[in-house]
Protein backbone atom coordinates (compact mmCIF):
# COMPACT_ATOMS: atom_id res chain seq x y z
CA UNK A 1 0.00 0.00 0.00
CA UNK A 2 1.27 3.44 -0.89
CA UNK A 3 1.54 5.71 2.14
CA UNK A 4 0.58 9.31 1.42
CA UNK A 5 2.97 12.05 2.45
CA UNK A 6 2.11 13.32 5.93
CA UNK A 7 2.07 17.07 5.51
CA UNK A 8 -0.66 19.49 6.53
CA UNK A 9 -2.69 20.92 3.65
CA UNK A 10 -2.17 24.47 2.39
CA UNK A 11 -4.37 27.02 4.11
CA UNK A 12 -7.79 27.73 2.64
CA UNK A 13 -9.24 31.25 2.39
CA UNK A 14 -12.88 31.39 1.21
CA UNK A 15 -12.46 35.06 0.25
CA UNK A 16 -10.47 33.89 -2.78
CA UNK A 17 -13.71 32.70 -4.38
CA UNK A 18 -14.90 36.31 -4.60
CA UNK A 19 -12.03 37.34 -6.86
CA UNK A 20 -12.48 35.09 -9.90
CA UNK A 21 -12.81 37.01 -13.19
CA UNK A 22 -15.78 36.10 -15.38
CA UNK A 23 -13.49 35.09 -18.24
CA UNK A 24 -11.68 32.53 -16.06
CA UNK A 25 -15.01 31.22 -14.77
CA UNK A 26 -16.17 30.74 -18.34
CA UNK A 27 -13.04 28.84 -19.39
CA UNK A 28 -13.10 26.55 -16.37
CA UNK A 29 -16.83 25.75 -16.63
CA UNK A 30 -16.38 22.52 -18.58
CA UNK A 31 -17.48 18.89 -18.22
CA UNK A 32 -15.02 17.02 -16.03
CA UNK A 33 -14.67 13.87 -13.91
CA UNK A 34 -15.20 13.91 -10.14
CA UNK A 35 -12.20 11.54 -9.87
CA UNK A 36 -13.63 8.98 -7.50
CA UNK A 37 -11.44 6.73 -9.65
CA UNK A 38 -8.71 6.96 -12.23
CA UNK A 39 -9.13 5.94 -14.97
CA UNK A 40 -12.74 7.04 -14.80
CA UNK A 41 -15.68 4.76 -15.55
CA UNK A 42 -16.49 5.94 -19.11
CA UNK A 43 -13.24 4.44 -20.43
CA UNK A 44 -13.76 0.99 -18.91
CA UNK A 45 -14.28 -1.86 -21.34
CA UNK A 46 -17.11 -4.38 -21.81
CA UNK A 47 -14.42 -6.91 -22.79
CA UNK A 48 -13.47 -7.08 -19.11
CA UNK A 49 -15.57 -10.04 -18.01
CA UNK A 50 -16.26 -12.49 -15.22
CA UNK A 51 -12.90 -14.24 -15.53
CA UNK A 52 -11.12 -10.90 -15.20
CA UNK A 53 -13.23 -9.99 -12.16
CA UNK A 54 -12.44 -13.32 -10.50
CA UNK A 55 -8.75 -12.84 -11.23
CA UNK A 56 -8.84 -9.35 -9.68
CA UNK A 57 -10.50 -10.72 -6.52
CA UNK A 58 -7.94 -13.54 -6.23
CA UNK A 59 -5.06 -11.11 -6.77
CA UNK A 60 -6.58 -8.95 -4.06
CA UNK A 61 -6.51 -11.93 -1.73
CA UNK A 62 -2.82 -12.45 -2.46
CA UNK A 63 -2.06 -8.77 -1.91
CA UNK A 64 -3.79 -8.67 1.47
CA UNK A 65 -4.61 -4.94 1.53
CA UNK A 66 -7.38 -3.81 3.89
CA UNK A 67 -10.86 -4.17 2.45
CA UNK A 68 -13.70 -1.76 1.85
CA UNK A 69 -17.18 -3.02 0.96
CA UNK A 70 -19.91 -1.19 -0.93
CA UNK A 71 -23.47 -2.57 -1.06
CA UNK A 72 -25.98 -1.14 -3.53
CA UNK A 73 -29.67 -1.21 -2.58
CA UNK A 74 -31.38 0.14 -5.71
CA UNK A 75 -35.02 0.42 -4.65
CA UNK A 76 -36.93 3.66 -4.12
CA UNK A 77 -40.64 4.33 -3.57
CA UNK A 78 -40.63 7.34 -5.91
CA UNK A 79 -38.29 9.02 -8.39
CA UNK A 80 -36.52 12.27 -7.48
CA UNK A 81 -36.38 14.13 -10.80
CA UNK A 82 -32.82 15.43 -10.36
CA UNK A 83 -31.39 12.02 -9.41
CA UNK A 84 -28.48 10.57 -11.39
CA UNK A 85 -28.20 7.31 -9.43
CA UNK A 86 -29.05 3.81 -10.59
CA UNK A 87 -32.45 3.20 -8.99
CA UNK A 88 -35.49 0.96 -9.35
CA UNK A 89 -38.83 2.58 -8.56
CA UNK A 90 -41.26 0.09 -7.03
CA UNK A 91 -43.66 -0.39 -4.14
CA UNK A 92 -43.55 -4.16 -4.46
CA UNK A 93 -41.68 -5.08 -1.29
CA UNK A 94 -41.27 -8.69 -2.35
CA UNK A 95 -38.72 -7.51 -4.91
CA UNK A 96 -36.50 -6.35 -2.04
CA UNK A 97 -36.98 -9.69 -0.27
CA UNK A 98 -35.69 -11.58 -3.31
CA UNK A 99 -32.86 -9.08 -3.79
CA UNK A 100 -31.58 -9.56 -0.24
CA UNK A 101 -31.61 -13.35 -0.62
CA UNK A 102 -29.46 -13.13 -3.74
CA UNK A 103 -27.24 -10.44 -2.22
CA UNK A 104 -26.35 -12.81 0.61
CA UNK A 105 -25.13 -15.33 -1.98
CA UNK A 106 -23.05 -12.68 -3.73
CA UNK A 107 -21.54 -11.59 -0.41
CA UNK A 108 -20.41 -15.11 0.41
CA UNK A 109 -19.08 -15.80 -3.10
CA UNK A 110 -17.08 -12.57 -3.36
CA UNK A 111 -15.74 -12.88 0.18
CA UNK A 112 -14.43 -16.37 -0.54
CA UNK A 113 -12.70 -15.26 -3.74
CA UNK A 114 -10.92 -12.30 -2.12
CA UNK A 115 -9.96 -14.15 1.05
CA UNK A 116 -11.92 -11.76 3.25
CA UNK A 117 -11.91 -14.11 6.26
CA UNK A 118 -8.15 -13.60 6.61
CA UNK A 119 -8.21 -9.83 6.10
CA UNK A 120 -9.36 -6.66 7.84
CA UNK A 121 -12.41 -4.86 6.49
CA UNK A 122 -12.07 -1.22 7.51
CA UNK A 123 -15.03 0.34 5.69
CA UNK A 124 -18.58 -0.69 4.80
CA UNK A 125 -20.97 1.61 2.94
CA UNK A 126 -24.57 1.05 1.89
CA UNK A 127 -25.94 3.26 -0.85
CA UNK A 128 -28.75 3.37 -3.31
CA UNK A 129 -31.45 3.85 -4.12
CA UNK A 130 -32.79 3.87 -0.60
CA UNK A 131 -31.24 1.36 1.83
CA UNK A 132 -34.06 2.03 4.30
CA UNK A 133 -36.46 0.71 1.67
CA UNK A 134 -35.53 -2.52 3.48
CA UNK A 135 -37.40 -3.39 6.67
CA UNK A 136 -35.49 -2.97 9.96
CA UNK A 137 -35.07 -6.73 10.41
CA UNK A 138 -33.70 -7.05 6.85
CA UNK A 139 -31.09 -4.37 7.60
CA UNK A 140 -29.90 -6.26 10.66
CA UNK A 141 -29.81 -9.59 8.87
CA UNK A 142 -27.90 -8.23 5.88
CA UNK A 143 -25.33 -6.47 8.05
CA UNK A 144 -24.88 -9.68 10.06
CA UNK A 145 -24.12 -11.55 6.82
CA UNK A 146 -21.60 -8.91 5.75
CA UNK A 147 -19.80 -8.95 9.12
CA UNK A 148 -19.66 -12.75 9.07
CA UNK A 149 -18.11 -12.83 5.60
CA UNK A 150 -15.95 -9.70 5.92
CA UNK A 151 -14.58 -9.54 9.50
CA UNK A 152 -14.70 -5.92 10.61
CA UNK A 153 -11.79 -4.01 12.12
CA UNK A 154 -12.47 -2.49 15.53
CA UNK A 155 -12.26 1.01 14.04
CA UNK A 156 -14.20 0.24 10.86
CA UNK A 157 -16.33 3.00 9.35
CA UNK A 158 -19.78 1.54 8.73
CA UNK A 159 -22.09 3.94 6.94
CA UNK A 160 -25.56 3.93 5.43
CA UNK A 161 -27.46 6.39 3.23
CA UNK A 162 -31.08 7.01 4.21
CA UNK A 163 -34.08 8.93 2.91
CA UNK A 164 -35.73 10.80 5.81
CA UNK A 165 -39.12 10.44 4.13
CA UNK A 166 -39.17 6.64 4.57
CA UNK A 167 -36.83 6.15 7.56
CA UNK A 168 -38.66 5.36 10.79
CA UNK A 169 -37.63 5.37 14.43
CA UNK A 170 -37.48 1.57 14.20
CA UNK A 171 -35.14 1.84 11.22
CA UNK A 172 -32.70 4.00 13.19
CA UNK A 173 -32.75 1.60 16.15
CA UNK A 174 -32.02 -1.33 13.82
CA UNK A 175 -29.22 0.61 12.10
CA UNK A 176 -27.58 1.23 15.48
CA UNK A 177 -28.02 -2.38 16.61
CA UNK A 178 -26.52 -3.61 13.32
CA UNK A 179 -23.31 -1.73 14.10
CA UNK A 180 -23.51 1.26 11.77
CA UNK A 181 -21.65 4.27 13.17
CA UNK A 182 -22.20 6.74 10.32
CA UNK A 183 -25.38 7.84 8.61
CA UNK A 184 -25.95 10.11 5.64
CA UNK A 185 -29.27 11.65 4.63
CA UNK A 186 -30.40 13.72 1.71
CA UNK A 187 -31.84 17.19 2.19
CA UNK A 188 -30.96 18.82 -1.17
CA UNK A 189 -32.92 22.01 -0.37
CA UNK A 190 -35.52 22.95 2.26
CA UNK A 191 -37.33 25.37 -0.04
CA UNK A 192 -40.91 24.10 -0.67
CA UNK A 193 -40.97 25.26 -4.28
CA UNK A 194 -37.70 23.52 -5.10
CA UNK A 195 -38.85 20.37 -3.29
CA UNK A 196 -42.08 20.27 -5.28
CA UNK A 197 -40.22 20.69 -8.57
CA UNK A 198 -37.69 17.94 -7.89
CA UNK A 199 -40.41 15.62 -6.53
CA UNK A 200 -38.88 15.36 -3.08
CA UNK A 201 -41.07 17.02 -0.44
CA UNK A 202 -39.26 16.78 2.89
CA UNK A 203 -40.17 19.20 5.70
CA UNK A 204 -37.44 20.52 7.96
CA UNK A 205 -39.07 18.92 11.01
CA UNK A 206 -38.82 15.46 9.46
CA UNK A 207 -35.07 15.80 9.02
CA UNK A 208 -34.63 17.40 12.45
CA UNK A 209 -36.38 14.49 14.17
CA UNK A 210 -34.40 11.88 12.24
CA UNK A 211 -31.10 13.48 13.29
CA UNK A 212 -32.29 13.56 16.91
CA UNK A 213 -33.00 9.82 16.75
CA UNK A 214 -29.52 9.21 15.34
CA UNK A 215 -27.94 11.18 18.19
CA UNK A 216 -30.06 9.36 20.78
CA UNK A 217 -28.94 5.97 19.42
CA UNK A 218 -25.25 6.91 19.46
CA UNK A 219 -24.42 7.15 15.74
CA UNK A 220 -21.00 8.78 15.74
CA UNK A 221 -21.26 10.86 12.57
CA UNK A 222 -24.23 12.39 10.79
CA UNK A 223 -23.83 13.67 7.22
CA UNK A 224 -26.38 15.67 5.24
CA UNK A 225 -26.42 16.09 1.48
CA UNK A 226 -27.28 19.34 -0.28
CA UNK A 227 -27.59 19.95 -4.02
CA UNK A 228 -27.02 23.35 -5.63
CA UNK A 229 -27.95 24.25 -9.18
CA UNK A 230 -31.50 22.86 -8.93
CA UNK A 231 -34.54 24.54 -10.51
CA UNK A 232 -35.61 27.86 -8.94
CA UNK A 233 -32.59 28.11 -6.66
CA UNK A 234 -30.97 31.51 -6.05
CA UNK A 235 -28.30 32.72 -3.62
CA UNK A 236 -30.78 34.41 -1.27
CA UNK A 237 -33.16 31.45 -1.40
CA UNK A 238 -30.40 28.92 -0.66
CA UNK A 239 -29.13 31.05 2.23
CA UNK A 240 -32.31 30.07 4.05
CA UNK A 241 -31.53 26.39 3.56
CA UNK A 242 -27.99 26.94 4.86
CA UNK A 243 -29.36 28.66 7.96
CA UNK A 244 -31.68 25.71 8.66
CA UNK A 245 -28.86 23.19 8.10
CA UNK A 246 -26.74 25.00 10.67
CA UNK A 247 -29.43 24.46 13.31
CA UNK A 248 -29.14 20.70 12.71
CA UNK A 249 -25.38 20.75 13.47
CA UNK A 250 -24.41 17.82 11.20
CA UNK A 251 -20.91 16.43 11.56
CA UNK A 252 -20.38 16.51 7.80
CA UNK A 253 -22.01 18.22 4.84
CA UNK A 254 -21.78 17.15 1.22
CA UNK A 255 -22.94 19.85 -1.20
CA UNK A 256 -23.17 18.40 -4.68
CA UNK A 257 -23.39 20.37 -7.88
CA UNK A 258 -26.50 19.30 -9.76
CA UNK A 259 -25.49 17.46 -12.94
CA UNK A 260 -27.98 18.25 -15.69
CA UNK A 261 -27.59 15.31 -18.08
CA UNK A 262 -31.03 14.76 -19.65
CA UNK A 263 -29.48 12.66 -22.44
CA UNK A 264 -28.45 10.18 -19.72
CA UNK A 265 -31.33 10.70 -17.25
CA UNK A 266 -34.50 11.35 -19.29
CA UNK A 267 -36.59 12.40 -16.28
CA UNK A 268 -34.48 15.58 -16.09
CA UNK A 269 -36.12 16.77 -19.31
CA UNK A 270 -38.95 17.92 -17.04
CA UNK A 271 -36.76 20.85 -15.97
CA UNK A 272 -36.95 23.83 -18.31
CA UNK A 273 -33.60 25.47 -19.01
CA UNK A 274 -34.83 28.83 -17.71
CA UNK A 275 -35.55 27.25 -14.32
CA UNK A 276 -31.90 26.27 -13.78
CA UNK A 277 -29.47 28.85 -12.35
CA UNK A 278 -26.78 29.82 -14.85
CA UNK A 279 -23.13 29.16 -14.03
CA UNK A 280 -22.38 32.55 -12.34
CA UNK A 281 -25.49 32.28 -10.15
CA UNK A 282 -24.75 28.65 -9.35
CA UNK A 283 -21.21 29.55 -8.33
CA UNK A 284 -22.52 32.39 -6.16
CA UNK A 285 -24.73 29.89 -4.33
CA UNK A 286 -21.70 27.67 -3.76
CA UNK A 287 -19.49 30.59 -2.71
CA UNK A 288 -21.97 31.68 -0.06
CA UNK A 289 -22.20 28.12 1.21
CA UNK A 290 -18.42 27.90 1.57
CA UNK A 291 -18.23 31.27 3.31
CA UNK A 292 -21.02 30.52 5.73
CA UNK A 293 -19.98 26.99 6.65
CA UNK A 294 -16.31 27.91 7.19
CA UNK A 295 -17.39 30.95 9.22
CA UNK A 296 -19.41 28.54 11.35
CA UNK A 297 -16.28 26.52 12.08
CA UNK A 298 -16.51 23.76 9.49
CA UNK A 299 -13.38 22.67 7.63
CA UNK A 300 -13.60 22.81 3.82
CA UNK A 301 -12.39 19.32 2.91
CA UNK A 302 -12.39 19.80 -0.82
CA UNK A 303 -14.65 20.13 -3.85
CA UNK A 304 -17.96 20.13 -2.00
CA UNK A 305 -17.40 18.52 1.41
CA UNK A 306 -17.29 20.09 4.87
CA UNK A 307 -16.62 18.60 8.31
CA UNK A 308 -16.55 19.79 11.89
CA UNK A 309 -12.95 20.30 13.08
CA UNK A 310 -12.97 17.25 15.39
CA UNK A 311 -14.51 14.95 12.82
CA UNK A 312 -12.18 12.21 11.56
CA UNK A 313 -12.45 13.54 8.01
CA UNK A 314 -11.07 16.92 9.08
CA UNK A 315 -8.38 15.20 11.14
CA UNK A 316 -7.37 13.08 8.14
CA UNK A 317 -7.11 16.23 6.04
CA UNK A 318 -4.88 17.89 8.64
CA UNK A 319 -2.59 14.86 8.89
CA UNK A 320 -2.32 14.24 5.14
CA UNK A 321 -4.11 10.89 5.39
CA UNK A 322 -7.21 11.84 3.38
CA UNK A 323 -8.18 9.43 0.60
CA UNK A 324 -10.72 9.38 -2.21
CA UNK A 325 -12.66 6.43 -3.60
CA UNK A 326 -16.16 5.66 -4.86
CA UNK A 327 -17.58 6.63 -1.46
CA UNK A 328 -16.03 10.10 -1.85
CA UNK A 329 -13.49 11.43 0.65
CA UNK A 330 -12.57 8.95 3.36
CA UNK A 331 -10.01 8.30 6.08
CA UNK A 332 -9.43 4.71 4.94
CA UNK A 333 -6.54 4.95 2.50
CA UNK A 334 -5.15 2.19 0.31
CA UNK A 335 -8.04 -0.28 0.46
CA UNK A 336 -9.33 -2.77 -2.07
CA UNK A 337 -13.04 -2.12 -2.63
CA UNK A 338 -15.49 -5.00 -3.16
CA UNK A 339 -18.72 -3.91 -4.85
CA UNK A 340 -21.88 -5.92 -4.13
CA UNK A 341 -25.29 -5.66 -5.73
CA UNK A 342 -26.59 -4.46 -9.06
CA UNK A 343 -24.34 -1.81 -10.75
CA UNK A 344 -21.80 -1.79 -7.88
CA UNK A 345 -18.13 -1.11 -8.57
CA UNK A 346 -15.07 -2.90 -7.24
CA UNK A 347 -11.69 -1.17 -7.14
CA UNK A 348 -8.41 -3.04 -6.75
CA UNK A 349 -4.72 -2.27 -6.99
CA UNK A 350 -4.65 -3.23 -10.67
CA UNK A 351 -8.28 -3.29 -11.85
CA UNK A 352 -11.81 -1.93 -11.72
CA UNK A 353 -14.88 -4.16 -12.06
CA UNK A 354 -18.52 -3.10 -12.34
CA UNK A 355 -21.57 -5.32 -11.91
CA UNK A 356 -24.38 -5.45 -14.46
CA UNK A 357 -26.87 -2.58 -14.28
CA UNK A 358 -30.10 -4.48 -15.08
CA UNK A 359 -31.76 -6.32 -12.19
CA UNK A 360 -32.89 -9.29 -14.30
CA UNK A 361 -29.36 -9.82 -15.60
CA UNK A 362 -27.92 -9.56 -12.08
CA UNK A 363 -30.52 -12.06 -10.80
CA UNK A 364 -29.62 -14.55 -13.51
CA UNK A 365 -25.87 -14.31 -12.79
CA UNK A 366 -26.36 -14.79 -9.05
CA UNK A 367 -28.78 -17.69 -9.61
CA UNK A 368 -26.09 -19.29 -11.77
CA UNK A 369 -23.45 -18.87 -9.00
CA UNK A 370 -21.53 -16.45 -11.21
CA UNK A 371 -19.99 -13.06 -10.66
CA UNK A 372 -22.40 -10.47 -12.15
CA UNK A 373 -19.66 -8.64 -14.06
CA UNK A 374 -20.62 -6.09 -16.70
CA UNK A 375 -17.36 -4.30 -17.53
CA UNK A 376 -14.09 -3.11 -16.04
CA UNK A 377 -10.49 -2.34 -16.78
CA UNK A 378 -6.98 -3.56 -16.06
CA UNK A 379 -4.60 -0.73 -15.17
CA UNK A 380 -1.19 -0.38 -16.77
CA UNK A 381 1.85 1.33 -15.26
CA UNK A 382 0.87 4.72 -16.64
CA UNK A 383 -2.61 4.42 -15.13
CA UNK A 384 -1.17 3.60 -11.71
CA UNK A 385 1.29 6.50 -11.81
CA UNK A 386 -1.36 9.01 -12.86
CA UNK A 387 -3.82 7.63 -10.31
CA UNK A 388 -1.32 8.44 -7.57
CA UNK A 389 -0.80 11.96 -8.89
CA UNK A 390 -4.54 12.61 -9.00
CA UNK A 391 -4.97 11.22 -5.47
CA UNK A 392 -2.29 13.61 -4.24
CA UNK A 393 -3.86 16.59 -5.95
CA UNK A 394 -7.42 15.73 -4.88
CA UNK A 395 -6.62 14.93 -1.26
CA UNK A 396 -3.36 16.72 -0.41
CA UNK A 397 -3.64 19.58 -2.93
CA UNK A 398 -0.07 19.10 -4.16
CA UNK A 399 1.96 17.58 -6.95
CA UNK A 400 5.43 16.54 -5.78
CA UNK A 401 7.48 14.97 -8.58
CA UNK A 402 10.15 13.70 -6.17
CA UNK A 403 7.53 11.76 -4.18
CA UNK A 404 6.08 10.23 -7.36
CA UNK A 405 9.60 9.37 -8.54
CA UNK A 406 10.36 7.59 -5.25
CA UNK A 407 7.12 5.58 -5.34
CA UNK A 408 7.34 4.47 -8.97
CA UNK A 409 11.04 4.54 -9.87
CA UNK A 410 10.67 7.06 -12.67
CA UNK A 411 12.10 10.44 -13.57
CA UNK A 412 8.84 12.25 -12.79
CA UNK A 413 9.91 15.60 -14.20
CA UNK A 414 10.70 14.02 -17.55
CA UNK A 415 7.66 11.71 -17.41
CA UNK A 416 5.30 14.65 -16.86
CA UNK A 417 7.21 17.17 -18.96
CA UNK A 418 4.11 18.04 -21.02
CA UNK A 419 1.96 18.56 -17.93
CA UNK A 420 4.64 20.59 -16.16
CA UNK A 421 4.96 22.79 -19.24
CA UNK A 422 1.27 23.64 -18.87
CA UNK A 423 1.49 24.68 -15.22
CA UNK A 424 2.34 28.36 -15.84
CA UNK A 425 -1.07 28.84 -17.48
CA UNK A 426 -2.81 27.39 -14.41
CA UNK A 427 -0.61 29.53 -12.19
CA UNK A 428 -1.50 32.66 -14.18
CA UNK A 429 -5.19 31.84 -13.59
CA UNK A 430 -4.54 31.68 -9.85
CA UNK A 431 -5.14 27.94 -9.49
CA UNK A 432 -1.76 26.92 -8.10
CA UNK A 433 1.72 28.05 -7.10
CA UNK A 434 4.66 26.27 -8.68
CA UNK A 435 7.77 25.42 -6.67
CA UNK A 436 10.44 25.79 -9.38
CA UNK A 437 11.10 22.02 -9.39
CA UNK A 438 8.12 20.91 -11.48
CA UNK A 439 5.73 20.62 -8.56
CA UNK A 440 2.95 22.81 -7.24
CA UNK A 441 0.54 23.49 -4.41
CA UNK A 442 -3.09 24.43 -5.00
CA UNK A 443 -4.30 27.88 -4.01
CA UNK A 444 -7.65 28.39 -2.34
CA UNK A 445 -9.14 29.00 -5.79
CA UNK A 446 -7.51 25.83 -7.07
CA UNK A 447 -9.04 23.81 -4.23
CA UNK A 448 -12.45 24.60 -5.72
CA UNK A 449 -11.38 23.91 -9.31
CA UNK A 450 -9.35 20.84 -8.38
CA UNK A 451 -11.15 18.75 -11.00
CA UNK A 452 -9.84 21.04 -13.74
CA UNK A 453 -6.30 20.76 -12.40
CA UNK A 454 -6.52 16.96 -12.27
CA UNK A 455 -7.74 16.89 -15.86
CA UNK A 456 -4.26 18.10 -16.84
CA UNK A 457 -2.91 14.68 -15.81
CA UNK A 458 -5.75 12.58 -17.30
CA UNK A 459 -4.50 10.61 -20.30
CA UNK A 460 -7.93 9.16 -21.11
CA UNK A 461 -10.08 12.27 -21.60
CA UNK A 462 -11.68 12.48 -25.02
CA UNK A 463 -12.10 16.14 -26.06
CA UNK A 464 -13.98 15.03 -29.18
CA UNK A 465 -16.76 13.01 -27.51
CA UNK A 466 -20.17 13.51 -29.15
CA UNK A 467 -21.87 14.20 -25.82
CA UNK A 468 -20.27 15.04 -22.48
CA UNK A 469 -20.28 12.15 -20.03
CA UNK A 470 -19.34 14.20 -16.96
CA UNK A 471 -21.01 16.92 -14.97
CA UNK A 472 -19.73 20.49 -15.39
CA UNK A 473 -17.05 21.73 -13.01
CA UNK A 474 -19.09 24.85 -12.12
Amino acid sequence: MISPPRRPPPAFDPRALREIPAEIMRRYDVPGPRYTSYPTAPVWDDAFGEADHERALRQSAAGGRPLSVYVHLPFCESLCIYCGCNVIITRRRERADAYVERLVREIRHSAALCGAAERRTVQVAWGGGTPTYLAPDQIERLMHEIAAAFPLAADAEIGIEVDPRVTTREHVAAIARAGFNRISMGIQDFDPRVQEEIHRVQPYELTRDLIAWCRDDGLASVNVDLVYGLPHQSPDQFDRTIALVKTLEPDRISAFSYAHVPWLKPQQRKFKDEWLPKAPVKFEIFTRLVEQMTADGYAFIGMDHFAKPGNELALAQDSGALWRNFQGFTTKAGTDLVGLGVTSIGSFEDAFAQNVKELDAWNARIDGSRLPTHRGMWLDDDDRIRRDVIQDVMCRYRFEPDAIAARHGIDAQRYFAREIAGLPALEADGMLVTDGRGGFELTSRGRVFVRNVCMTFDAHLDPHADKPVFSRTV
